[in-house]
């Protein structure tokens, strides 16, 4: 189903001294699931940095790690209190500078997620501004507005919350009357910054040196593309089809966020050992993001296309090819990512159960085979599917509440991992904040250690391969069957996979190297079942 198409070449200016980034493979650590150091049922920091070895077994070259600040945990840490502390249930700052150090001693780096465009509503600079009248400084930090209609009592516009309800909450003044209304695009305990502020500008400028100073590698920017709102706030006239709407929006991707990031550029650039900034950005497509990409901007940015794409050979040509060519001559290179915190688990994505895991296989190799980077949620690497009947009285994510307990949320992909045994919580700790399923006993870490076949060796084995054909720049579509994806990458690597539903006879490439399901061989032939992906040294 492939056909002749241009040789892909997603970059040009920086072929010498190659930034690190432009092929790592970075692995997610959601804080709290990842692991329990100290027996309270929630991940941690030491918690980390006692499965660092697995790790770098597996292979991966960074370990971005979410939120670990001080927050009241409204949103999973994603509501910040203090940027500059560790959240007691997490450790402390002497325990993140030794996670740190061990990390930096097995030859891994550190990311950590930074949330610029709202803080929590129990940070320092809001609780003063409520405590200030409006038009005083303190309100300036944030988006405080007058209502509409006679009274105030209607919101300034019409804008809604990613989380489910409208973007705006009244607040009430210190003499008990009514009073101004403050945006929050996702939860009212998180309230939007006014970035046209200059003392927020030069606040999160601080921010970042304060962990370049602790010896990050560098930061995963939430919401990069929310930090300006049109300057009229005006209505958008439209409803949100849900959290992952890409629409173009009066909140997202306005012009002056490409200056704080110019300005972010400059001080990771002040610091030895190529700092990084990566993009978390939702836009209606890549172009869009590449602006983000600018020499002089950021390194990385998500390639959300790939993520959401449909399980077909088709769907994602498209959007790798798209990628590619977006990227062709460009300074930077694209980064694919499978799933994430923020997103159903890509097992379930694909159909659950044998078929969503036999998907899933494919779909790793098929991605780590591509020229540019990387990124692998936790428990992606044991296979993990999303857990769809957690109890509603354990339910954290505002998303449950703030739509009416119509839409679960996200605490299905963030349940704590299983590293051992035979029953919940598998070695996590001694308790787990949310309670993972039976079914997650044959998909411990050691469980599959000792088996040759199981997800987490087959990572091991790609990551390992990875390493040896991992400065691909062009990509070169073959000749192939329908619901065939056939590639070479000029690094030496092919990747065949059968996306259909029937066997499938292909031509073999080369020296078969690593298969996601057993295949039969006869000859220079090769027979995939479906839902197989395969890798050749050519």
């Amino acid at each position: 189903m492939t056909d002749a198409r241009p040789e892909r070449r997603p970059a040009g200016p920086a072929e010498e001294g190659e930034g690190w980034w432009r092929h790592a493979v970075i692995y997610q650590v959601y804080v709290r699931s990842f692991a329990d150091g100290n027996g309270d049922g929630i991940g941690d920091l030491a918690g980390i940095r006692a499965r660092l070895p697995h790790l770098a077994s597996l292979g991966v070259d960074a370990v971005w790690l979410t939120p670990f600040y001080t927050s009241p945990m409204a949103d999973g840490g994603y509501d910040v209190a203090d940027y500059r502390s560790v959240d007691p249930l997490f450790g402390d700052l002497a325990q993140f500078d030794a996670l740190v150090a061990d990390a930096h001693g097995a030859g891994l780096r550190i990311i950590v997620d930074i949330v610029p465009n709202h803080s929590s509503d129990e940070h320092t600079w809001f609780r003063q501004a409520l405590a200030a009248p409006p038009g005083s400084p303190e309100r300036a930090r944030y988006l405080f507005r007058d209502g509409r209609g006679p009274d105030g009592s209607e919101p300034p516009n019409d804008w809604e919350s990613v989380f489910g309800g409208p973007a705006w909450t009244r607040v009430t003044e210190a003499d008990g009357r009514p009073g101004q209304w403050y945006l929050h695009l996702f939860d009212s305990k998180q309230p939007d910054f006014d970035w046209r502020n200059p003392e927020v500008r030069a606040e999160f400028a601080d921010i970042l040196r304060f962990w370049l100073d602790r010896g990050v590698d560098g930061f995963r920017i939430d919401v990069a593309h929310g930090l300006f709102k049109h300057p009229d706030l005006p209505d958008t006239g439209t409803k949100r089809s849900g959290m992952l709407d890409t629409s173009a929006r009066p909140y997202w991707d306005q012009e002056e966020v490409h200056e704080v990031y110019r300005e972010w550029r400059r001080i990771l650039d002040s610091y030895p050992g190529q700092r990084i900034g990566v993009a978390e950005a939702w836009l209606p497509d890549t172009a869009r993001l590449l602006r983000y990409l600018r020499p002089d901007e950021l390194h990385q940015a998500f390639n959300f296309a790939f993520l959401t794409a449909d399980w077909s050979a088709a769907a994602f040509l498209e959007v790798i090819d798209s990628t590619l060519a977006t990227f062709d001559g460009h300074d930077s290179l694209p980064s694919w990512v499978l799933s994430n915190h923020d997103v159903t688990r890509h097992v379930t994505r694909y159909g659950g159960g044998e078929a969503g895991l036999r998907r899933a296989r494919a779909a790793a190799m098929i991605m780590l085979a591509l020229p540019g980077s990387a990124y692998v949620y936790q428990g992606e690497e044991l296979g993990l599917e999303e857990v769809t009947d957690l109890p509603e009285d354990l339910l954290q994510d505002p998303t449950w509440e703030r739509s009416g307990r119509t839409d679960r949320g996200r605490d299905g992909c963030r349940v704590p991992l299983p590293w051992a045994g035979h029953e919940p919580p598998y070695a996590f700790g001694p308790s787990a904040w949310l309670p993972a399923p039976p079914t997650w006993r044959a998909h411990t870490v050691d469980a599959q250690h000792g088996d040759a076949d199981s997800v987490l060796n087959l990572y091991r084995t790609a990551l390992r391969l990875r390493r040896e054909f991992r400065h691909a720049r062009r990509l070169r579509w073959l000749d192939a069957p329908d619901n065939v994806l056939d590639y070479a990458t000029d690094s030496g690597l092919a990747c065949t996979a059968n996306m259909g539903t029937e066997p499938v006879e292909v031509i073999a490439r080369g020296e078969l190297l690593l298969a996601s399901r057993p295949v039969e061989r006869h000859g220079d032939r090769v027979v995939l079942a479906p839902d197989t992906a395969v890798w050749w040294r050519q």
